[in-house]
């Protein structure tokens, strides 16, 4: 998945694909690069996340940008809707974990954590990381910091894709999680929140390095039909 969605980022920022021009289909990027569709599928949607193509409905993949935008977009939410929205629940959150957990609170924690850090299926990876931040939110005791990270529990889960393919933040992450595992279980709310603040940082230093500090601005439905 990593290098096809490379490779065809590479393609398109040289001009191999020009803006307009439509993506090969599926089948054929398939047989091309030897993977499944479903692999094909993955990256298209990180092309798509990066704004460099739309998907148009029973036409296929366009090109509608050489250059990534500035706020990619996973699903429904642009990366900018999730940051805002997580550093104002799961900061929080992570504090109250750290006051009102309980044993079974820290034992479900704890087994996320060492799976994921033996883990070596990215997909598998990448729903114990979005498991790990619902299970912070529950844990904090307040049941709708659980509820709204769950409605962006789709969109985690595309950007941690994008990040673990041209960011390579699995290994980081792992590190990190464990230490706001360890904040948390000793109680202590100001080292959990200083935890999951520097969490959330180094996600957002990872996108903005991926997208690059030079942007285009793309055709007005670059976004849309998001879940193709």
């Amino acid at each position: 998945m990593e290098a096809v969605l490379a490779h065809l980022r590479d393609a398109i920022e040289r001009g191999e694909y020009a803006v307009g021009d439509k993506l090969p289909a599926e089948a054929s990027l398939g047989k091309e690069f030897e993977v499944s569709r479903s692999v094909v599928r993955e990256a298209l949607r990180g092309l798509q996340a990066l704004g460099l193509t739309a998907s148009k409905t029973g036409k296929g993949t366009f090109v509608v940008s050489k250059r990534p935008v500035e706020n990619p977009v996973f699903g429904p939410y642009s990366a900018r809707d999730i940051l805002e929205v997580r550093r104002h629940v799961e900061v929080p959150a992570a504090a109250y974990a750290a006051r009102r957990h309980t044993s079974d609170h820290l034992d479900a924690l704890t087994e996320l954590v060492e799976r994921m850090e033996h883990e070596t299926d990215n997909t598998a990876w990448v729903a114990l990381d979005s498991l790990f931040h619902i299970t912070i939110a529950q844990t904090s005791g307040n049941p709708v910091f659980g509820k709204v990270i769950e409605e962006i529990r789709d969109a985690l889960a595309r950007q941690s894709t994008l990040l673990n393919q041209l960011g390579d933040r699995r290994a980081a992450s792992n590190v990190e999680h464990r230490i706001l595992l360890e904040a948390i279980g000793s109680g202590d709310e100001l080292a959990a929140t200083e935890a999951m603040t520097q969490h959330l940082t180094r996600v957002e230093s990872t996108l903005s390095t991926i997208v690059g500090p030079q942007t285009a601005t793309a055709v007005p439905e670059a976004h849309e039909n998001g879940d193709s």
